[in-house]
Protein backbone atom coordinates (compact mmCIF):
# COMPACT_ATOMS: atom_id res chain seq x y z
CA UNK A 1 0.00 0.00 0.00
CA UNK A 2 1.47 3.35 -1.03
CA UNK A 3 2.63 5.98 1.96
CA UNK A 4 1.57 9.49 1.86
CA UNK A 5 5.07 10.04 0.98
CA UNK A 6 5.31 8.23 -1.92
CA UNK A 7 2.01 9.86 -3.18
CA UNK A 8 3.75 13.59 -2.61
CA UNK A 9 6.70 12.12 -4.12
CA UNK A 10 4.85 11.18 -7.62
CA UNK A 11 3.02 14.16 -7.60
CA UNK A 12 6.49 16.09 -7.30
CA UNK A 13 8.03 14.07 -10.11
CA UNK A 14 4.81 14.28 -12.52
CA UNK A 15 5.03 18.15 -12.01
CA UNK A 16 8.66 18.23 -12.65
CA UNK A 17 8.20 16.32 -15.74
CA UNK A 18 5.60 18.55 -16.95
CA UNK A 19 7.55 22.66 -15.59
CA UNK A 20 10.75 22.57 -16.56
CA UNK A 21 13.22 23.85 -14.23
CA UNK A 22 14.40 27.97 -13.66
CA UNK A 23 17.85 26.91 -13.70
CA UNK A 24 19.56 26.90 -17.28
CA UNK A 25 22.78 25.65 -17.97
CA UNK A 26 24.89 27.09 -21.37
CA UNK A 27 28.83 25.95 -22.24
CA UNK A 28 29.24 29.86 -23.37
CA UNK A 29 27.37 31.89 -21.03
CA UNK A 30 24.68 34.30 -23.70
CA UNK A 31 25.04 38.17 -23.88
CA UNK A 32 22.38 39.96 -21.84
CA UNK A 33 21.61 43.14 -22.98
CA UNK A 34 18.68 43.79 -20.45
CA UNK A 35 18.02 47.66 -22.05
CA UNK A 36 16.78 46.51 -24.85
CA UNK A 37 15.17 42.76 -23.11
CA UNK A 38 17.60 41.28 -25.73
CA UNK A 39 19.94 37.46 -25.61
CA UNK A 40 22.75 36.64 -27.93
CA UNK A 41 23.27 33.02 -27.64
CA UNK A 42 26.58 31.95 -29.32
CA UNK A 43 26.53 28.34 -28.32
CA UNK A 44 26.35 26.05 -31.75
CA UNK A 45 23.43 24.24 -32.30
CA UNK A 46 23.03 20.43 -32.26
CA UNK A 47 22.94 19.73 -35.62
CA UNK A 48 21.57 15.65 -35.00
CA UNK A 49 18.56 17.51 -32.48
CA UNK A 50 18.28 19.98 -35.30
CA UNK A 51 17.57 17.49 -38.08
CA UNK A 52 15.28 15.47 -35.95
CA UNK A 53 12.18 17.53 -34.48
CA UNK A 54 13.38 21.36 -35.81
CA UNK A 55 10.26 22.94 -34.33
CA UNK A 56 10.76 21.89 -31.08
CA UNK A 57 14.34 21.79 -30.86
CA UNK A 58 14.25 25.86 -31.72
CA UNK A 59 11.58 26.25 -29.47
CA UNK A 60 12.95 24.79 -26.47
CA UNK A 61 16.26 26.85 -27.33
CA UNK A 62 14.02 29.93 -27.08
CA UNK A 63 12.83 29.26 -23.93
CA UNK A 64 16.06 28.12 -21.85
CA UNK A 65 17.41 32.27 -23.36
CA UNK A 66 14.05 33.52 -22.56
CA UNK A 67 14.33 32.19 -18.88
CA UNK A 68 17.91 33.19 -18.65
CA UNK A 69 16.70 36.90 -19.84
CA UNK A 70 13.71 36.81 -16.45
CA UNK A 71 16.47 35.25 -14.54
CA UNK A 72 18.48 38.77 -14.80
CA UNK A 73 15.16 40.54 -14.94
CA UNK A 74 14.25 39.69 -11.39
CA UNK A 75 17.73 40.53 -10.23
CA UNK A 76 16.99 44.12 -10.61
CA UNK A 77 15.11 46.26 -7.78
CA UNK A 78 11.23 46.27 -8.02
CA UNK A 79 9.08 48.99 -7.42
CA UNK A 80 5.65 49.07 -6.88
CA UNK A 81 3.10 51.17 -9.32
CA UNK A 82 -0.81 51.29 -8.65
CA UNK A 83 -0.64 47.58 -7.44
CA UNK A 84 2.29 46.59 -10.45
CA UNK A 85 5.45 45.36 -9.73
CA UNK A 86 7.63 47.33 -12.39
CA UNK A 87 11.60 47.16 -12.92
CA UNK A 88 13.61 49.85 -13.94
CA UNK A 89 15.65 48.73 -17.01
CA UNK A 90 19.39 50.13 -17.55
CA UNK A 91 21.16 51.62 -20.12
CA UNK A 92 20.59 49.58 -23.53
CA UNK A 93 24.25 48.38 -24.53
CA UNK A 94 23.60 47.51 -28.12
CA UNK A 95 23.05 50.09 -30.65
CA UNK A 96 20.46 49.28 -32.41
CA UNK A 97 19.25 51.62 -35.57
CA UNK A 98 15.79 53.99 -35.52
CA UNK A 99 13.94 55.00 -38.28
CA UNK A 100 12.96 58.09 -36.27
CA UNK A 101 15.21 60.36 -34.00
CA UNK A 102 14.02 59.87 -30.36
CA UNK A 103 11.61 61.40 -28.78
CA UNK A 104 12.18 64.64 -27.01
CA UNK A 105 10.66 64.75 -23.09
CA UNK A 106 7.35 66.58 -22.74
CA UNK A 107 8.11 70.22 -21.43
CA UNK A 108 6.18 70.63 -18.40
CA UNK A 109 3.24 73.55 -18.04
CA UNK A 110 3.36 76.27 -15.31
CA UNK A 111 1.01 74.21 -13.37
CA UNK A 112 2.55 71.07 -13.58
CA UNK A 113 6.06 73.04 -12.43
CA UNK A 114 4.33 74.75 -9.88
CA UNK A 115 3.07 71.21 -8.33
CA UNK A 116 6.17 69.54 -8.38
CA UNK A 117 7.84 72.72 -6.71
CA UNK A 118 4.87 72.49 -3.66
CA UNK A 119 4.71 68.57 -3.79
CA UNK A 120 0.81 68.18 -4.90
CA UNK A 121 0.21 65.07 -6.21
CA UNK A 122 -2.48 64.18 -8.95
CA UNK A 123 -5.23 62.35 -7.52
CA UNK A 124 -7.20 60.10 -10.28
CA UNK A 125 -11.05 61.16 -10.37
CA UNK A 126 -13.50 58.55 -11.68
CA UNK A 127 -15.11 59.03 -14.48
CA UNK A 128 -18.76 58.19 -13.02
CA UNK A 129 -20.17 60.53 -10.20
CA UNK A 130 -23.42 60.53 -8.93
CA UNK A 131 -26.44 62.60 -10.03
CA UNK A 132 -28.34 63.75 -6.99
CA UNK A 133 -31.50 65.07 -9.58
CA UNK A 134 -31.21 62.02 -11.80
CA UNK A 135 -30.68 59.57 -8.56
CA UNK A 136 -28.40 58.03 -10.89
CA UNK A 137 -24.70 57.61 -12.01
CA UNK A 138 -23.89 59.58 -14.95
CA UNK A 139 -20.22 60.86 -16.70
CA UNK A 140 -18.66 63.54 -14.72
CA UNK A 141 -17.82 65.21 -18.28
CA UNK A 142 -19.16 65.57 -21.93
CA UNK A 143 -22.74 64.07 -23.37
CA UNK A 144 -25.15 63.66 -20.56
CA UNK A 145 -23.29 64.66 -17.95
CA UNK A 146 -23.77 65.50 -14.71
CA UNK A 147 -25.01 67.99 -12.71
CA UNK A 148 -25.16 69.54 -15.95
CA UNK A 149 -26.44 73.47 -15.54
CA UNK A 150 -27.40 74.17 -18.97
CA UNK A 151 -30.00 71.68 -18.47
CA UNK A 152 -31.75 74.19 -15.73
CA UNK A 153 -34.89 75.59 -17.33
CA UNK A 154 -34.74 78.46 -14.33
CA UNK A 155 -32.39 79.93 -12.13
CA UNK A 156 -32.78 81.44 -9.01
CA UNK A 157 -31.90 85.40 -9.00
CA UNK A 158 -29.34 86.42 -6.50
CA UNK A 159 -30.34 89.17 -3.87
CA UNK A 160 -27.16 91.53 -4.88
CA UNK A 161 -27.85 90.53 -8.55
CA UNK A 162 -30.15 93.11 -11.31
CA UNK A 163 -33.02 91.37 -11.78
CA UNK A 164 -33.47 92.21 -15.51
CA UNK A 165 -30.44 90.70 -16.02
CA UNK A 166 -30.26 87.44 -17.80
CA UNK A 167 -29.11 84.71 -15.94
CA UNK A 168 -28.97 82.26 -18.37
CA UNK A 169 -26.77 84.36 -20.87
CA UNK A 170 -24.87 85.34 -18.14
CA UNK A 171 -24.23 81.62 -17.08
CA UNK A 172 -23.33 80.82 -21.00
CA UNK A 173 -20.86 84.04 -21.08
CA UNK A 174 -18.92 82.92 -17.91
CA UNK A 175 -18.68 79.52 -19.46
CA UNK A 176 -17.03 80.96 -23.00
CA UNK A 177 -15.00 83.13 -20.95
CA UNK A 178 -13.63 80.34 -18.89
CA UNK A 179 -13.37 78.01 -22.54
CA UNK A 180 -11.07 80.99 -23.70
CA UNK A 181 -8.93 81.16 -20.76
CA UNK A 182 -7.89 77.57 -20.75
CA UNK A 183 -7.39 77.71 -24.78
CA UNK A 184 -5.00 81.10 -24.09
CA UNK A 185 -3.40 79.32 -21.26
CA UNK A 186 -2.65 75.90 -24.10
CA UNK A 187 -1.54 78.31 -26.70
CA UNK A 188 1.38 80.07 -24.30
CA UNK A 189 2.49 76.88 -22.83
CA UNK A 190 3.06 75.94 -26.92
CA UNK A 191 4.62 79.05 -27.38
CA UNK A 192 6.86 78.64 -24.19
CA UNK A 193 8.00 75.09 -25.55
CA UNK A 194 8.63 76.10 -29.02
CA UNK A 195 10.19 79.75 -27.81
CA UNK A 196 7.96 81.08 -29.93
CA UNK A 197 5.18 84.18 -29.55
CA UNK A 198 1.41 84.06 -29.06
CA UNK A 199 -0.16 86.00 -31.54
CA UNK A 200 -1.95 88.95 -30.52
CA UNK A 201 -5.73 89.12 -31.70
CA UNK A 202 -7.65 92.08 -30.73
CA UNK A 203 -7.32 92.50 -27.40
CA UNK A 204 -5.07 88.99 -26.18
CA UNK A 205 -2.73 89.84 -23.98
CA UNK A 206 0.61 88.76 -25.06
CA UNK A 207 4.10 89.59 -23.36
CA UNK A 208 5.46 92.21 -25.74
CA UNK A 209 2.56 93.11 -28.09
CA UNK A 210 4.08 95.34 -31.63
CA UNK A 211 2.94 98.64 -32.36
CA UNK A 212 0.12 97.46 -34.78
CA UNK A 213 -1.03 95.18 -32.45
CA UNK A 214 -1.09 98.26 -29.64
CA UNK A 215 -3.10 100.16 -32.46
CA UNK A 216 -5.44 96.99 -33.39
CA UNK A 217 -6.34 97.03 -29.50
CA UNK A 218 -7.23 100.65 -29.46
CA UNK A 219 -9.04 100.91 -32.37
CA UNK A 220 -11.16 97.79 -31.28
CA UNK A 221 -11.55 99.20 -27.92
CA UNK A 222 -12.75 102.47 -29.15
CA UNK A 223 -15.53 100.88 -31.51
CA UNK A 224 -16.78 98.95 -28.43
CA UNK A 225 -18.82 101.55 -27.30
CA UNK A 226 -22.91 101.50 -28.07
CA UNK A 227 -22.11 104.51 -30.46
CA UNK A 228 -19.41 102.29 -32.03
CA UNK A 229 -16.76 105.19 -31.18
CA UNK A 230 -18.91 108.06 -32.95
CA UNK A 231 -18.53 110.28 -30.14
CA UNK A 232 -14.74 108.79 -28.53
CA UNK A 233 -12.66 111.43 -28.30
CA UNK A 234 -9.45 111.09 -29.86
CA UNK A 235 -5.48 110.93 -28.02
CA UNK A 236 -3.38 113.98 -29.00
CA UNK A 237 -1.13 112.75 -31.71
CA UNK A 238 -3.12 109.96 -32.34
CA UNK A 239 -2.62 108.42 -35.83
CA UNK A 240 -5.45 106.23 -37.71
CA UNK A 241 -5.06 102.62 -37.37
CA UNK A 242 -3.94 100.78 -40.39
CA UNK A 243 -5.41 97.85 -41.70
CA UNK A 244 -8.79 97.99 -39.83
CA UNK A 245 -10.56 97.93 -42.80
CA UNK A 246 -13.44 101.11 -43.87
CA UNK A 247 -17.37 100.85 -43.27
CA UNK A 248 -19.31 100.61 -46.60
CA UNK A 249 -21.25 103.53 -46.88
CA UNK A 250 -25.00 102.92 -49.40
CA UNK A 251 -27.45 105.85 -50.14
CA UNK A 252 -30.24 106.16 -48.19
CA UNK A 253 -33.62 104.64 -49.53
CA UNK A 254 -35.24 107.74 -49.34
CA UNK A 255 -33.86 111.59 -49.65
CA UNK A 256 -32.59 113.56 -52.65
CA UNK A 257 -34.94 112.36 -55.28
CA UNK A 258 -33.36 114.79 -57.78
CA UNK A 259 -30.12 112.54 -57.62
CA UNK A 260 -31.92 109.22 -57.67
CA UNK A 261 -33.58 110.12 -61.15
CA UNK A 262 -30.51 111.53 -62.88
CA UNK A 263 -28.74 108.74 -61.78
CA UNK A 264 -31.56 106.88 -63.09
CA UNK A 265 -31.69 108.71 -66.34
CA UNK A 266 -28.01 108.10 -67.15
CA UNK A 267 -28.69 104.55 -66.60
CA UNK A 268 -31.28 104.24 -69.58
CA UNK A 269 -29.16 106.67 -71.82
CA UNK A 270 -26.22 104.20 -71.33
CA UNK A 271 -28.91 101.29 -72.39
CA UNK A 272 -30.67 103.43 -75.17
CA UNK A 273 -26.97 104.05 -76.72
CA UNK A 274 -26.64 101.78 -79.38
CA UNK A 275 -23.53 103.57 -81.02
CA UNK A 276 -20.55 102.87 -78.60
CA UNK A 277 -18.25 105.46 -76.82
CA UNK A 278 -14.99 106.10 -79.42
CA UNK A 279 -11.46 105.35 -77.97
CA UNK A 280 -9.21 107.84 -79.40
CA UNK A 281 -6.29 106.54 -78.60
CA UNK A 282 -7.12 102.80 -79.21
CA UNK A 283 -8.26 103.99 -82.86
CA UNK A 284 -5.20 105.86 -83.20
CA UNK A 285 -3.00 103.12 -82.71
CA UNK A 286 -4.93 100.76 -84.69
CA UNK A 287 -4.00 102.94 -87.66
CA UNK A 288 -0.82 103.53 -87.04
CA UNK A 289 -0.16 99.59 -86.52
CA UNK A 290 -1.54 99.00 -90.07
CA UNK A 291 0.45 101.62 -91.77
CA UNK A 292 3.04 100.32 -90.41
CA UNK A 293 1.73 96.53 -91.44
CA UNK A 294 1.63 98.19 -95.26
CA UNK A 295 5.37 99.18 -95.28
CA UNK A 296 6.71 96.75 -93.48
CA UNK A 297 5.04 94.53 -96.82
CA UNK A 298 5.89 96.70 -99.16
CA UNK A 299 10.28 96.07 -97.98
CA UNK A 300 9.80 92.51 -98.09
CA UNK A 301 7.86 92.64 -101.34
CA UNK A 302 10.88 94.94 -102.76
CA UNK A 303 13.58 93.02 -101.05
CA UNK A 304 12.18 89.56 -102.72
CA UNK A 305 12.32 91.52 -105.98
CA UNK A 306 16.08 92.38 -106.02
CA UNK A 307 16.81 89.14 -105.50
CA UNK A 308 15.06 87.81 -108.31
CA UNK A 309 16.45 90.00 -110.58
CA UNK A 310 19.83 89.79 -110.08
CA UNK A 311 19.66 86.05 -110.88
CA UNK A 312 18.11 87.10 -114.61
CA UNK A 313 19.48 88.75 -117.44
CA UNK A 314 21.09 92.18 -116.72
CA UNK A 315 18.20 94.60 -117.06
CA UNK A 316 19.06 98.25 -118.30
CA UNK A 317 18.58 101.35 -117.08
CA UNK A 318 14.58 102.03 -116.59
CA UNK A 319 13.19 98.56 -117.13
CA UNK A 320 10.64 97.03 -115.67
CA UNK A 321 10.77 94.24 -113.41
CA UNK A 322 7.57 91.91 -112.87
CA UNK A 323 5.17 92.88 -115.07
CA UNK A 324 2.38 91.64 -117.11
CA UNK A 325 1.29 92.65 -120.87
CA UNK A 326 0.02 95.64 -121.16
CA UNK A 327 1.46 97.01 -117.45
CA UNK A 328 4.57 98.01 -116.00
CA UNK A 329 6.09 96.92 -113.18
CA UNK A 330 8.63 98.08 -110.11
CA UNK A 331 11.30 99.68 -111.92
CA UNK A 332 14.74 101.04 -110.57
CA UNK A 333 16.06 104.48 -110.55
CA UNK A 334 13.81 105.28 -113.46
CA UNK A 335 11.77 108.39 -114.23
CA UNK A 336 8.35 108.21 -113.75
CA UNK A 337 5.42 110.02 -115.58
CA UNK A 338 5.30 113.23 -113.11
CA UNK A 339 8.47 113.74 -110.65
CA UNK A 340 11.56 112.43 -110.23
CA UNK A 341 12.11 109.85 -107.57
CA UNK A 342 14.83 107.21 -106.19
CA UNK A 343 12.63 104.54 -106.67
CA UNK A 344 9.56 104.52 -109.46
CA UNK A 345 6.78 102.66 -110.15
CA UNK A 346 6.38 101.91 -113.66
CA UNK A 347 8.58 103.84 -116.38
CA UNK A 348 8.94 102.40 -119.93
CA UNK A 349 10.35 98.98 -120.32
CA UNK A 350 10.58 95.72 -121.12
CA UNK A 351 9.38 93.43 -118.51
CA UNK A 352 9.72 89.46 -117.22
CA UNK A 353 6.23 89.03 -118.51
CA UNK A 354 5.87 90.98 -121.68
CA UNK A 355 6.53 94.33 -123.40
CA UNK A 356 4.15 97.28 -121.64
CA UNK A 357 4.17 100.83 -121.01
CA UNK A 358 3.08 102.34 -117.68
CA UNK A 359 2.40 105.44 -115.62
CA UNK A 360 3.63 105.90 -111.99
CA UNK A 361 4.66 108.63 -109.35
CA UNK A 362 7.83 108.70 -107.75
CA UNK A 363 7.88 108.24 -104.32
Amino acid sequence: MATVEDVLESVTQSQASKYKTIEVQKDIEPQLDLGNLLTVDQNPLDLKKLRGDKEAYLKSQARDNTQLLFNAIWKLPTERVEEAICVKLPETTTVLPREKPIPKAKLQTKWEQYALLKGIQKRKKGRMVWDEEAKDWKPRWGYKRANDETKDWVIEVPGNADPNEDQFEKRMKAKKERVAKNELQRLRNIARGTKSKVPGVGLTPTEKPSKEEVGLALHLAKKSTASLGKFTEKLPKEKEAKHVGKKRKFEPAIGDFKKEKEQQLNIINVMENKKPKMDITKAVNRVMTEVDQEASSDDRRKRAGKVKNRRGPPRKKGSGGFGKKGSGGFGKKGKAGKGKGAKGMGGKGKGMGGKGKGKGKGR
